[in-house]
């Protein structure tokens, strides 16, 4: 079978390997599609070198079906559409015990920790399947990943239906949070300063503005009568953006932070103090998740066809990955059964 590996020094291989059986308690999927990411892009660029294992089969936003089952594995069977919510905990530290498994101190994120999704045939404990329902297509199921960040980063927030919400920067969990909160009901700007990525959001329905020729912070004052926004989401990862975070919320609102930042960064303090804001990390997602990422995709309140830019076969995935790093991407998903 073939499969995609990072191999070190910006290097992606794709070569055939030999499938592994299923473990007692696994199973094994034949992988139909699989979505590629910021954190895909982080692997193969070197930033997480002290982390995985190389080569690494990489590659966490996934769907397929089940083609074989372990021993000791029941309610599944042969056949059976699914996603994989790619975390495996220990049950045994402080996160687990306080019930927080999927941020567990020890926490083995499948496709990065471990062999990931990029090949015809990928062998996962039972225990991370999701099921899809017949309704869902297996092109969009890959979307439930990503769509499940953006459903826990809102959840996480508290929103409500009726508040102002600013989520600054407009890449592809940026517009995945902004559809999952109007779909609570919220009133959504999006601050991005590409042009193109604008155009796209705004054809999405959603207001835009470009914070390198607008006074943003004025903008949403305005846009909110005075009293500033109720969540901020911090999804650009720019220092910047943290930066003007704290000028968009309003007395005791809330600020999350979803994007990686790989160095500390400056904080508004006195401004945190000023209007006791609260600031909050978001993290992967919960099982709760992935089931309303499900429900959000299948009943096409996210529509999956604008979200998706483009499929390419798994033997060109160094092109997929190339599209994704040049910024106009959304959402690239690789057929990773297709012939080239």
């Amino acid at each position: 079978m073939r499969a995609a590996a990072y191999t070190g020094d910006g290097v992606v291989s794709v070569t055939d390997v030999t499938p592994t059986g299923p473990g007692p308690d696994d199973v094994v999927i034949d992988v139909a599609y699989v979505g590629v990411c910021g954190t895909d892009l982080h692997i193969i660029h070197g930033a997480m070198d002290a982390r995985v294992r190389r080569p690494l089969v990489f590659g966490h936003e996934m769907s397929g079906t089940i083609r074989e089952v372990g021993s000791n594995v029941s309610g599944w069977a042969e056949g059976d559409a699914v996603t994989v919510m790619p975390l495996e905990w220990d049950d045994t530290c402080p996160a687990c015990h306080h019930g927080n498994q999927h941020i567990c101190q020890n926490l083995n994120f499948i496709g990065i920790d471990s062999p990931g999704a990029l090949q015809q045939s990928w062998t996962v404990p039972a225990s991370t399947l999701v099921p899809l329902p017949e309704s869902l297509s297996l092109r969009t199921a890959a979307l439930i990943e990503p769509v499940a960040v953006a459903v826990h980063d809102v959840r996480r927030s508290e929103l409500r239906a009726g508040d102002h919400a600013v989520v600054i920067g407009g890449g592809p969990i940026g517009v995945l949070i902004a559809s999952v909160a109007r779909q609570a009901g919220a009133a959504v700007v999006v601050l991005e300063l590409d042009p193109a990525r604008r155009r796209f959001i705004e054809q999405l329905g959603f207001t835009t503005v470009d914070p390198s020729a607008t006074d943003a912070t004025a903008w949403v004052e305005e846009w909110t009568g005075g009293a500033g926004a109720d969540v901020v989401f911090e999804v650009s990862g720019a220092a910047a953006a943290v930066r003007s975070a704290t000028t968009f919320a309003r007395v005791r609102g809330t600020i999350v932070i979803v994007a990686i930042h790989p160095t500390p960064r400056e904080l508004d303090l006195q401004r945190v103090f000023w209007r006791e804001l609260r600031i909050l990390g978001a993290r992967v997602y919960q099982r709760i998740d992935f089931e309303r990422a499900i429900e959000l995709l299948d009943s096409d309140a996210i529509d999956a066809e604008a979200v998706i830019t483009s499929v390419h076969p798994l033997t060109h995935v160094g092109d997929a990955l190339t599209e994704l790093q040049g910024g106009n991407a959304l959402k690239v998903l690789i057929d990773v059964q297709a012939d080239a």
